[in-house]
């Protein structure tokens, strides 16, 4: 008689455990099964797959070879680089198949996340909130709907089979355990090279849950248990570092403080969007060193307050410690402080940090609300709130997704000068024959790309004229000649400032903008500068004589332009310096036509 309740209670568990597998496969089917009908993005998705020819030639030896023997993407992952020549195997080029294996992978990993917190904790509800948090959560569509994402979706399930390893080894410690747990974690070193932190986080879990130490201090035979495992990371590390120098290279001249700073900057935004998961993008641009100081020092001072915080409650509340040092230890490698990419931040970073503050707030609120008299009722509400509202947040996100077009317009929106999402909109929208609207995003590509030299380069006079011409193509001319302005307060002898800012005051089709004495002024210092006698600057004087009135001097001039460029052969100038002349015998002067 005194084993029957313990059976019942048993068999109640596993039918909890069940339903809430069932549950976290539904709702991320939900979320994410429409990316089945979605396409292969323009970033990344063609060096990891469709432009691959390695990859998409599918699984053979030669490919083993170069798996194991080159980087794919700047990146060694083998086993990744392995999933998608079997995905090529098994699919070919379809996206839907591709899609699919991230969703099972994400589907699987979330499952395990679920089953090992319940049995390293002995909390169902619990373990089955963070996992659905996990599941759902806005800022993991990165990761589940970019098939070139892979290793985020491969890497979660090796990172939550070495968490179960590990559980067995402490509960039976044992050589085909250690093993067992160290061919995990190798392979999660093989997935993606930020599980290098992995055994730091496994040293957090013999403090809590697993209770093997009440201290870290002193704790010598556990720090020595995970010295093979640390091995293992060092090692992926220096992997890492080689097949990333291209990579690392291309932001080498941001300083060691401007990228601490960003840093910080980083580490309390990707709080802030857990909590608030909104104006999510697919690339933030770096802000360079252009970071407000008193932001960075207010988030520098928020990240010690909570670190000091998670320290003095570890001993009546170690979930705290353990969830806050978790987030810090896994987000470390993609902080940016060894710069991969040009990127300032990215929800894919998130993707197993974000665990530790769900641990932390799910086991906060079970123990805060302990004498609560509705306890059961207010968190099953809140829970249901919070799951709901994540679930929609998550499934519009993953709309956007669809195509490269969708996606970089949702980018945009978001983030508005921005380069690299203008030059892959642009040809994204090339690639459908769309070439007005790319030829005016790869401008923007151009403008945006400037505005960031002029940020690192506030004094370079090229690339204030540079800027100015993109301006005034893009329509907006009073940019264009703030810019021109600014060239000639830092040079006032540059020839080009003074031709494109003379040429624009004069022909402008605009009355606001144009001033023909200025434009004189202008023209006739370009052409006494040296290299200044040319048909190009001659041009420029001869429209600015015609806005000031004077058209016997606009015709001589004008002829002045058209004898220079016949004898320089100038073809393509003639017949429009003829057209020109024309306008000034007839007392008009000309007008540039409008930007389109």
């Amino acid at each position: 008689m005194p084993t029957v309740p313990a059976q019942v209670s048993l068999r109640d568990d596993r039918r909890i455990t069940i339903a809430v597998c069932i549950f976290l496969t539904a709702i991320i089917w939900l979320v994410f099964g429409q990316t089945l009908g979605h396409e292969f993005i323009n970033f990344d998705d063609d060096r990891y797959v469709y432009e691959n020819r390695e990859v998409s030639r599918g699984l053979t030896l030669d490919g083993l070879k170069w798996v194991l023997t080159h980087s794919h993407a700047s990146l060694w992952h083998p086993l990744t680089t392995l999933s998608h020549m079997a995905d090529c195997q098994i699919y070919g080029l379809r996206p839907a198949g591709h899609h699919f294996t991230n969703v099972v992978l994400h589907n699987l990993g979330a499952i395990l996340l679920f089953l090992v917190f319940r049995g390293m904790t002995g909390c169902i509800w619990q373990s089955a909130f963070i996992a659905t948090v996990f599941a759902i959560h806005p800022m993991r569509v990165e990761s589940v709907a970019w098939v070139a994402e892979r290793k985020d979706v491969l890497s979660g399930v090796f990172f939550m089979l070495t968490l179960g390893a590990y559980l067995r080894y402490v509960r039976a410690p044992g050589i085909s355990r250690y093993l067992t747990l160290s061919i995990f974690l190798a392979c999660g070193l093989m997935s993606k090279a930020t599980f290098v932190t992995v055994p730091l986080v496994l040293l957090l879990l013999d403090y809590w849950p697993l209770q093997r130490a009440n201290d870290f201090r002193g704790s010598r035979r556990l720090l020595m248990e995970k010295i093979p495992l640390l091995a293992l990371s060092a090692a992926a590390s220096v992997a890492t570092v080689f097949a990333q120098t291209v990579t690392m290279a291309s932001l080498e001249q941001l300083s060691l403080l401007a990228r601490l700073k960003n840093a910080a900057v980083s580490v309390i935004v990707y709080l802030r969007q857990m909590f608030w998961p909104t104006h999510l993008a697919v690339f933030y641009p770096h802000p360079h060193d252009q970071l407000n100081i008193w932001v960075v020092l207010a988030c520098v001072a928020l990240i010690v307050v909570l670190t000091l915080l998670a320290i003095f409650f570890r001993q009546k509340h170690p979930y705290v410690f353990v969830g806050w040092f978790w987030y810090l230890i896994l987000l470390a490698p993609v902080l940016g402080i060894v710069q991969a990419g040009l990127q300032a931040r990215a929800d894919r970073f998130t993707y197993l940090p974000h665990i530790g503050i769900t641990m932390l707030l799910t086991w906060s609120c079970a123990d805060l609300t302990q004498q609560w008299r509705y306890r059961r009722i207010v968190l099953i509400s809140m829970a249901t709130f919070a799951i709901a509202a994540l679930t929609v947040v998550a499934y519009q996100q993953t709309t956007f997704w669809r195509n490269s077009i969708s996606l970089w317009e949702d980018t945009l929106a978001v983030t508005p000068d921005n380069q690299t999402a203008h030059q892959n909109l642009a040809a994204a929208l090339w690639s459908k024959g769309r070439t007005a609207e790319a030829n005016k995003h790869s401008r923007a590509a151009a403008i945006a790309h400037a505005r960031t030299t002029l940020k690192d380069y506030p004094f370079d006079v090229a690339t204030h004229n540079d800027l100015g011409v993109l301006l005034a193509q893009n329509g907006d001319v009073r940019g264009g000649i703030e810019q021109w302005e600014i060239s000639l307060q830092l040079s006032p002898d540059d020839g080009n400032a003074l031709n494109n800012l003379a040429w624009v005051l004069a022909t402008y089709p605009t009355d606001t903008i144009r001033d023909g004495k200025r434009a004189v002024e202008l023209a006739v210092k370009a052409t006494t500068l040296p290299g200044g006698n040319v048909p190009i600057v001659i041009r420029t004087l001869a429209a600015a004589y015609a806005e000031a009135g004077d058209f016997s001097k606009a015709i001589e001039t004008g002829q002045r332009a058209l004898d220079l460029a016949t004898a320089q052969s100038n073809t393509s100038l003639l017949s429009t310096l003829r057209h020109e002349i024309e306008l000034y015998q007839a007392h008009t002067p000309y007008r540039e036509s409008p930007p389109q």
